[in-house]
């Protein structure tokens, strides 16, 4: 059994004029959202940042030059953490 699909040709590079009040986005989640791209801008270009990486870049020798004990430490925290959401409930 064979079916037609319609197909939609846009055209190239024109968008339908917008109206007002018609954006999908509202303006509030834009404002958010430019605030929010401001902030991790900043951050980004902050000394934290920079330190962030670094401990990063230390976590990730330190697990590869000692992986049995970096997994034993992951294990122990897990099971930690998962006694103390367990006792919430």
């Amino acid at each position: 059994m064979e079916q037609e699909v319609p197909v939609i040709i846009h055209s190239s590079g024109e968008k339908e004029p917008e109206t007002p009040g018609a954006s999908p986005i509202p303006e509030q989640v834009k404002e958010i959202g430019s605030t929010i791209s401001d902030a991790v801008s900043a951050f980004m270009e902050s000394e934290q940042y920079e330190q962030l990486k670094q401990t990063a870049a230390k976590a990730k020798t330190y697990i590869r030059e000692n992986p049995v004990p970096a997994m034993l430490y992951t294990l122990g925290a897990g099971a930690v953490l998962g006694f103390i959401l367990k006792r919430k409930r």
